[in-house]
């Protein structure tokens, strides 16, 4: 039976276009990337500004331009996906992060590490660092990765889905994406809305309007005449309009204040807990006794009579003042932070002060600063890199280098100074209402000393500066130093402060007087904490200064409502205590015996700190450790090749077990097998075979397709096809010599055919995997 003359091979699948892209899909690509930008600018009260957008736009390009070539290169979903996927590490850095690039465009390992931990954790990251959002570097890859994401899809779905079905419903379909980003930036957002109105309506009418526009284009191409059209677009605009006017109007009357916004941020607590390190007052006395005469910090831009604050601690335990937990902090706790610091919200600020500070000797989490801070940069090599461990509490003022802050470290601070106000200026001011942890084990006698202290004062002012006047009067000033006429053992506990208050004279220094202060302030009802900083002695016009272990000091805060919180120091300056004059009693004659030798150490020189070398101990423990430095290198180089050969490997696995598998059969089957391979391996080089067609007809149809992209082989397509019809359907037995004979000759073909390609065919083809269906054939 003669084989009919196969009519002209059947159109592309709608999953594959014939390398071109029409102006309806280069319009619907448009208003998505419009649509993209509308929702992502929702950022901009994250980022405290519109640097992100280039991040944003360069995810779009990045996206749709990876959709578009895949495309246009025929490749199938999975190839597009990969190739997008190389697109975005090799094409993010002068988008997402030039500042870590090679030239700002070209990618280094640092770009792409941030890159990809970005894509993961930036999220997470976004809402617990305090806006604006600066570091760490990598949570710039959140726009980009986003936009990223929702233009790969919606062109995949504009360019290969949209065509096989031009309707309202399907097109209404690639808004899911534009509409998941528009809500992200209200969820990753701050309580401040950017442009909520415009945004939302502007948002609203491009996509009614796009919607519209496809409703009448599929009008269009199902004959309508042209009054029908235009009936049906007025009446398009009409509903465009009126929603554009009714969401206007509804979206001004009932838009939610920024208190009762939903936001991520305000619903996560912040990671770090302060009560993870020691309290800092705990560590008063080794400043004034083992780092006295020392020098702790260098600190250029101090003037005369500013204070450097370590931590603000207003939770007491009975046994220490500390900082408060996350769960409990008033003033949000201590968030990540970039170089921009958040304002605080309750301070009068006055006179500005630009800080230089210098680690000599100190080391510990708390870094000083002054006043509230307006940025910190870290600017030595030991600090800089460790930018991602800086916490910052606006409302307190301090700030923690989770990493610690060692001796070499630097840091620039810019801040401003809380206004002092007078006494007389603060006799009508109520102290702000702030909800402190509660106090733990008060000591009786601390509660009777402020009622006594206070006296018959009525106000809230009044009764507090006759607290600080109380101690200050009464009391002495003593390190517990040998030189100290009287000894003051350290610490704050409750035993402490019985001590401090039950001893014929109060003699402790500002770690007690401070403590006694802020616990009768709280017993007063009001809200007080306790503040540890360094006081140095600043002379006029001096460009730095040395702080050393005896600048230490500490003082108490009370905050007023409308100007701040207020200092109070109630530590006094009298030294002399006066000795208690006991009878000496009489001396009695006694037994001369031999004394032991006199030992010289005095009482500071014993009571030494012992320090345990667990160095040894734990080499043993961890007798290998990889740098960190390899893990980002193997990162870095791992997940680009893991992208481009992970897939191969695949690919390439899979074409061996398709051939196998047609190789084991019957050797009538395998001849036919030996044919479905050729097939595919031409489907692989880009050529399209007919869908439903004898062998035949699919050799005329490659045949034709080779001769127009330049492939050789195609001449021994014909012969081919007609001895494997006749290895089929003769009916008798076929050798396995036979079979294998059409195997080597399909492979020949195949061979010439690839050898004839172009180098990015034949590498595109790697990736790419066919297979023929099984279908009856027609003879």
């Amino acid at each position: 039976m003669t084989a009919a003359r196969p009519a002209a091979p059947a159109p592309a699948a709608p999953s594959r276009l014939a390398g071109t892209v029409t102006a309806t899909q280069l319009v619907d690509l448009g208003v998505l990337a419009a649509l993209c930008l509308l929702a992502v600018a929702g950022y901009e009260t994250s980022f405290g500004g519109m640097d992100f957008l280039l991040a944003a736009v360069g995810g779009l390009v990045v996206g749709t331009g990876a959709a578009l070539l895949g495309s246009l290169l025929r490749l199938g979903v999975l190839n597009t996906v990969l190739l997008a996927l190389a697109a975005y590490f090799l094409l993010g850095t002068p988008f997402a992060m030039p500042g870590q690039g090679i030239a700002v465009v070209l990618p280094s390992l640092d770009s792409l590490a941030g890159l990809a931990i970005g894509a993961v954790y930036g999220w997470a990251d976004l809402v617990t660092i305090a806006a604006p959002v600066e570091a760490p570097y990598y949570v710039a890859a959140v726009p980009y990765v986003a936009t990223w994401l929702v233009s790969l899809v919606g062109g995949l779905l504009v360019l290969r889905w949209l065509p096989a079905r031009r309707t309202v419903l399907r097109a209404a379909v690639l808004l899911i994406g534009p509409v998941l980003l528009y809500i992200s930036g209200i969820l990753l957002g701050t309580d401040e809305a950017f442009l909520a109105a415009v945004r939302g309506v502007a948002f609203g009418a491009l996509a009614l309007l796009w919607l519209a526009w496809r409703r009448s284009t599929g009008i269009e191409q199902g004959g309508a005449d042209g009054r029908t059209l235009l009936r049906r677009a007025g009446g398009a605009a009409a509903v465009v309009g009126g929603a554009v006017v009714v969401g206007t109007v509804a979206g001004l009357a009932f838009a939610p204040t920024a208190a009762e916004r939903f936001v991520l941020r305000d619903e996560i607590v912040p990671p770090f807990d302060a009560r993870e390190f020691s309290s800092p007052l705990a560590g008063f006395r080794s400043y004034t006794k083992d780092l006295a005469e020392e020098p702790v910090l260098r600190v250029r831009g101090m003037q005369p009579g500013d204070v450097l604050r370590l931590a603000s601690m207003d939770a007491y335990t009975g046994r220490l003042f500390t900082v408060a937990g996350p769960e409990s902090a008033v003033d949000g706790g201590y968030a990540i932070v970039g170089e921009t610091l958040p304002k605080p919200t309750l301070a009068e600020l006055g006179s500005e002060r630009h800080l230089e500070v210098e680690s000599l000797a100190y080391h510990d989490v708390w870094l000083p600063t002054i006043g509230y801070g307006s940025q910190l940069r870290l600017i030595d090599d030991g600090t800089a890199g460790r930018a991602g461990d800086l916490r910052y509490n606006a409302d307190a003022g301090t700030a923690v280098l989770t990493s610690g802050f060692q001796a070499g470290g630097s840091y620039a601070l810019d801040a401003r100074i809380q206004v002092q106000p007078d006494p007389d200026a603060l006799a009508d001011v109520p102290v702000a209402r702030l909800e402190l942890p509660p106090v733990d084990q008060l000591p009786d006698v601390v509660a009777a000393k402020a009622e006594e202290y206070a006296g018959d004062e009525e106000s809230a002012i009044g009764r507090i500066r006759a607290i600080e006047t109380g101690l200050k009067t009464n009391g002495f000033l003593s390190h517990g130093l040998a030189s100290d006429s009287v000894a003051s053992r350290a610490g704050h506990g409750a035993d402490r402060l019985i001590e401090l208050f039950t001893r014929s004279q109060m003699v402790g220094d500002e770690e007690q007087y401070a403590a006694a202060m802020a616990l009768m302030v709280r017993q007063l009802g009001y809200p007080a904490r306790v503040v540890m900083g360094f006081a140095p002695e600043v002379q006029e016009g001096a460009e730095e200064v040395e702080v050393r272990g005896e600048d230490v000091t500490a003082w108490v805060e009370v905050p007023f409502e409308g100007i701040g919180w207020v200092s109070f120091r109630p530590t006094p300056d009298q030294v002399d205590v006066p000795q208690e004059q006991t009878p000496r009693p009489k001396s009695e004659p006694q037994p001369q015996v031999r004394q032991p030798p006199r030992n010289e150490s005095t009482d500071d020189e014993l009571l030494t700190t012992v320090e345990i070398d667990d160095t040894e101990d734990e080499k043993r423990d961890h007798p290998f450790e990889v740098p960190a430095w390899v893990w980002v290198l193997a990162g870095s180089l791992g997940i680009p090749l893991a992208v481009v050969l992970l897939p191969l490997l695949f690919v390439t696995l899979a074409k061996r077990r398709r051939r196998a598998r047609r190789l084991r059969e019957r050797p009538d089957r395998s001849s036919a097998g030996a044919w479905d391979e050729l097939v595919d391996r031409y489907a692989e080089l880009g050529l399209e075979p007919p869908e439903r067609a004898t062998r035949r007809q699919t050799a005329l149809a490659l045949a034709g397709q080779s001769g127009e992209q330049g492939l050789a082989g195609a001449e021994s397509l014909a012969a081919l096809a007609a001895a494997v019809d006749r290895d089929v359907f003769e009916g008798r037995e076929l050798d396995e010599e036979v079979a294998t004979q059409r195997w080597t000759e399909a492979d020949a073909v195949a061979a010439a055919a690839t050898a004839a390609a172009g180098r990015v065919r034949r590498i595109v083809s790697r990736y790419r995997y066919s297979r023929r269906r099984k279908r009856g054939r027609r003879r």
